[in-house]
C-alpha cells in the first residue's frame, strides 16, 4: 500500500518539489495579476454572494496538491496520461503540468458568474495560459497552443454533466470533488447559511488519498452520517463522468465505522 496522504493546502508543496514546470508555472501565476485578481472575484461571486463553499485560492490549491497525489499514483499503477498517448506532451512533466494548471484555473469562471462557470473558465484562461506558457515553452509555438488546449479541457470537464475526454481531465475533476473538509463551509456557514450542502461539508473532519485494491482509494473521514450527502451529490456524480471510475474507490468512515457509499 502506498503512503496515505491528507488533502490539505499543503499537499501541493510536495509535488512543487518533484516537478520542475509545475514549480515554474506556480511561481509565475503567483505574480500574474489578472489570474490573481480572477480567482479572488471569484469568491466573492461564490462565498459573498452565493454563500457557496470555498471557490478561491486556497480550494485551487488543495484541488492542484490532490490532483498531483491522483495523478502520481496512477502513474505507478502503469496508467498513462492521455497528452502521452495522443502526442500533446511529450513527457510525464508536461502531463502534470496539464494537471496543475487546470487545477488552478478550473473555478475562475465563477469571476463571471457561478452559471456555465466550467464553459466561461476555460474561455477566458486562455491569455493567461498564452502568457504562462509562452515564459515555459519560449520557442515552440505548437507545444504550447496544445498544452493551452489540454488544459482548456480539463477545466471545462470539471462540469458535472460533462464527460471526461483525457485521464488528465477526469483527475482534476475527482480532486475538485475532493475538497470536502469542513475548512471548506465555516465562512458560508457563519454567514447564515445551513442547507444540507453547508451542513454535510461541515461534517467532513479529513479526506485522505490512498492505494490498495484499486490506484487511487479516497478515504472520508466524518463526525456524522450528513457527509455521506457530500459523497453521494458531490464527489460521486464527478468520479461517474471523470473515466476514472475502474481505478477508484471510496471509502467513509465515522468513529471507525465502515459505510457503504453509492453513487
Amino acid at each position: 500500500m502506498l503512503e496515505e496522504v491528507e488533502v490539505n493546502p499543503s499537499l501541493i508543496n510536495r509535488h512543487l518539489e518533484k516537478y520542475e514546470l509545475v514549480r515554474k508555472a506556480n511561481e509565475i501565476l503567483s505574480k500574474d495579476t489578472e489570474y490573481n485578481v480572477l480567482i479572488e472575484m471569484a469568491n466573492i461571486n461564490a462565498v459573498k454572494r452565493l454563500l457557496y463553499n470555498d471557490h478561491g485560492p486556497v480550494h485551487a490549491r488543495i484541488v492542484a496538491g490532490s490532483a498531483l497525489e491522483i495523478f502520481d499514483r496512477l502513474l505507478k499503477y502503469n496508467i498513462t496520461p492521455t497528452s502521452i498517448v495522443h502526442k500533446t506532451a511529450s513527457s510525464i512533466e508536461e502531463s502534470a503540468l496539464i494537471v496543475f494548471l487546470a487545477s488552478m484555473f478550473h473555478d475562475i469562471g465563477n469571476s463571471v458568474h457561478r452559471a456555465n462557470h466550467e464553459l466561461v473558465g476555460a474561455l477566458i484562461s486562455r491569455p493567461i495560459l498564452d502568457r504562462v506558457l509562452r515564459r515555459l515553452f519560449p520557442k515552440d509555438k505548437r507545444k504550447r497552443i496544445m498544452i493551452r488546449q489540454e488544459v482548456m479541457n480539463a477545466v471545462f470537464s470539471t462540469a458535472m454533466e460533462v464527460q471526461s475526454l483525457t485521464i488528465e481531465g477526469g483527475i482534476v475533476k475527482v480532486a475538485d470533488g475532493t475538497d470536502m473538509a469542513m475548512g471548506r463551509a465555516r465562512y458560508p456557514y457563519r454567514m447564515g447559511k445551513n442547507d444540507m450542502h453547508a451542513l454535510s461539508a461541515l461534517s467532513v473532519q479529513k479526506v485522505t488519498i490512498a492505494s490498495d485494491e484499486k490506484p487511487v482509494v479516497i478515504n472520508i473521514y466524518m463526525k456524522d452520517s450528513a457527509g455521506v450527502f457530500q459523497i453521494e451529490q458531490v464527489l460521486g456524480p464527478k468520479i461517474n463522468t471523470s473515466g476514472l471510475k475502474p481505478y477508484i474507490l471510496v471509502n467513509a468512515y465515522q468513529n471507525g465505522r465502515r459505510y457503504n457509499v453509492e453513487y
